[in-house]
């Protein structure tokens, strides 16, 4: 007898599919597994991811998998700074050792806007490359998506593929170009994802290209690449990997997310909690538990940043196919108004908050919002984050359990005490929620409807944290 036929439906479920219990009448052997024309939900998520490769030094092997694209013709894209470091002399020197002739764009901009990802672009379109290397962290390997997906769709338009409401939300008649990406940052986890983050000035919001052909090909997460990090770097990009665990763990599971799809194309990246996106961010949220604040105490704690990088990717698997809700959807209203804050470790020359700030600082407040919609999910993401929280908590326990867990990792490492320390005020408010209500419409996971009234309350909690 085989193992499938000794499955009971309750045990199919168990196994398959914890998040409906009636998912095997919905997979009928033989038959439709499409859901009752009625529902409006969706009855299935897909898991993709790039291949990743791990270990210390793996970086000197990038001219090997080059070769094996069959290219020809590549192109690093990197940043000014990252230049300089042994990262990218790393990747560099692989492929001169084995006679490839590259060329390097290294004028990537820190939280790309809609105008340095022009740039990227119509370098790109130069010439024909036909590999591109992305070396740096998350604003490198987001402008280098978008400059290997453009490169091959050379009729497209900024603004087809960014997302609604703000882009066309087309699909592309091609795939990207082979991207290959060497993250220096331990946090954004672009190097698994298909996302490509984007400033849209006039919009005063960022917003976004989703699509799963451009997560990269494959990701060299090499530990020696993060020892270097400055140390809010480290914290900031830290935080990005907590928000997108948390997020992804509480996001609305995917058999609750609507509209159904018209057809398999056109299911989001982003679909919800699921069992597959659940084993990455539990795993990435205990790293987090042990590992983050070593991490930042002592730099050289080589066992911490390494395991900080694993996390870094394990969440970007899950949220890459979950998604993220409420921490990123506020912050991308903070990181394009915030005109007046400096940070010592990043730009000396622009005003700059940088992402993982943006993302944390209203993150105790919105998950004091969120928890009443799943109080068990919130209940296990603190439990995985240490709490000994019992399993009869109550929602509003749980809540502030969690929010102090956030508020403790800020306090520690000395973050500016929320949104007012950096140059917002109430009169900001309203404006701050306009642009992230404008973002939400592209974000059908949120754990509990939002309205404007319930975002301008989670910013204004937001302007003093702890």
């Amino acid at each position: 007898m085989t193992f499938l036929k000794l499955l009971t439906q309750k045990s199919f479920n168990k196994i398959f599919n914890p998040y409906s219990p009636t998912i095997f009448q919905k997979a009928q052997i033989g038959g439709c597994a499409c859901p009752p024309s009625e529902e409006d939900v969706d009855y299935a998520f897909e898991m993709s991811s790039s291949t990743l490769r791990f270990g210390k030094g793996v970086t000197k092997e990038i001219g090997y998998d080059v070769l094996t694209f069959g290219a020809k013709n590549p192109l690093i894209v990197t940043d000014k700074n990252v230049a300089k470091t042994v990262a990218f002399e790393n990747v560099a020197n692989s492929l001169t050792k084995l006679g490839i002739a590259f060329e390097v764009f290294d004028e990537i901009k820190c939280e790309p806007s809609q105008q340095s990802m022009q740039s990227a672009i119509n370098f790109a379109r130069k010439k024909p490359f036909d590999c591109f290397l992305a070396v740096g962290g998350g604003s490198v390997i987001d402008t280098a998506k978008a400059a290997a997906l453009y490169a091959n769709n050379p009729n497209a338009e900024l603004f087809d593929f960014v997302q609604k409401p703000f882009g066309l939300g087309l699909i592309p008649d091609k795939t990207m170009l082979p991207l290959i990406a060497v993250p220096t940052t331990a946090g954004t986890g672009s190097e698994t994802t298909g996302v490509s983050i984007i400033d849209i000035p006039e919009k005063q919001c960022k917003t976004g290209i989703r699509l799963r052909c451009i997560k990269p090909n494959l990701a060299i997460i090499d530990p020696l690449n993060v020892m270097s990090m400055p140390r809010n770097v480290a914290i900031y990009s830290g935080f990005d990997v907590l928000c997108h665990a948390l997020e992804s763990y509480t996001a609305k599971p995917y058999n609750k997310r609507s509209p159904l799809p018209s057809s398999p194309n056109v299911r989001p990246v982003y679909q919800g909690s699921n069992p597959v996106s659940d084993v990455w961010v539990r795993e990435a949220l205990q790293i987090v538990k042990k590992y983050f604040r070593r991490s930042i105490f002592n730099p050289e704690d080589e066992e911490a940043r390494t395991y900080m990088m694993m996390a870094s990717s394990f969440a970007g698997m899950g949220f890459g196919n979950a998604g993220v809700h409420l921490c990123h959807g506020l912050s991308y209203p903070i990181s394009s108004q915030g005109k007046s804050y400096f940070d010592k470790h990043y730009s000396k020359e622009h005003p700059l908050i940088p992402h993982g700030l943006s993302v944390v600082c209203t993150a105790p407040a919105d998950f004091l919002f969120t928890t009443c919609a799943d109080p068990k999910r919130h209940l296990e993401a603190s439990q995985l984050l240490g709490s000994d929280l019992p399993n009869t908590a109550s929602p509003d326990t749980i809540a502030n359990v969690l929010a102090d867990q956030l508020r403790s990792f800020m306090s520690d490492f000395g973050c500016p005490n929320g949104l007012k320390q950096m140059g917002f005020d109430r009169s900001n408010v309203d404006k701050l929620a306009e642009a992230a209500l404008n973002s939400f419409r592209s974000n059908p996971i949120s754990p509990r409807e939002i309205d404007f009234d319930s975002v301008s309350d989670i910013y204004e909690k937001s302007l003093n944290v702890y």
